[in-house]
């Protein structure tokens, strides 16, 4: 971790950032991607209240990440990672009505690591673009990556039709190639607008934004304790 963390800060052009933050944040992802609740869900021990209850919560970081999208669009770090091909606010409404019903907005709520993780995300759009662009990073890439796991775990344990309501979220129809998007995307990490310092910094928020869902994910999971 501390050569890592030395790679991250120093001039070394031969490792690509994108590698730099991917290796950086692993220990952090690995603990994220096996916390119980997770665990839980895609062993399909937990009931499809909980899978609604993790989309909500995904709700909240995705209207905060892409609520501060349009403003960021021409900013010289934030503004060639926004895309709209990747944009999930509407497929999780659309995800959210299918699992809670039409009205499923007026029970909205936001456990206390969502909103810490939501408003990080504000703060950073507002104050920090390369700190957005962490987040951004944690997320999408999450999505077109493991988040096929979770769909498919889905599908599977609580009968979803195969990329329709209730996985929408995890369907990206406007991205014809994930592979190759996920190549152009390191790319643009790899270009980003940002001296050694600064891509520290992004790597160490990259961390936090990892803690932020290891946070969320223990209350979840406090709420959907396995029965004994």
């Amino acid at each position: 971790m501390d050569a890592t963390a030395t790679a991250a800060g120093s001039t070394d052009a031969a490792t690509p950032f994108s590698t730099l933050i991917r290796v950086a944040s692993h220990e952090q992802h690995t603990e994220a991607e096996t916390s119980s609740f997770m665990s839980d869900l895609l062993g399909g021990k937990l009931p499809v209240d909980a899978y609604a209850r993790y989309t909500e919560q995904l709700w909240f970081v995705y209207r905060a990440l892409e609520e501060a999208a349009r403003p960021l669009a021409d900013d010289p770090v934030a503004g060639p990672f926004i895309r709209p091909e990747l944009m999930r606010t509407a497929e999780l409404e659309r995800d959210l009505a299918h699992l809670r019903g039409a009205d499923w907005r007026a029970a909205a709520r936001p456990l206390p690591a969502t909103e810490a993780y939501a408003a990080r995300i504000t703060a950073c759009a507002r104050d920090w673009p390369a700190g957005y662009v962490a987040h951004h990073y944690t997320r999408y890439l999450g999505d077109l990556s493991g988040g096929q796991i979770i769909r498919d775990k889905a599908e599977r344990t609580w009968g979803f039709a195969r990329k329709g309501d209730g996985v929408r979220f995890y369907v990206f129809e406007d991205i014809a190639n994930p592979a190759a998007f996920k190549r152009g995307y390191r790319e643009l990490l790899d270009r980003v607008n940002a001296d050694d310092l600064e891509k520290q910094r992004i790597v160490d928020e990259c961390k936090r934004a990892f803690d932020f869902n290891g946070a969320l994910f223990r209350e979840l999971g406090a709420e959907f304790p396995l029965s004994a």
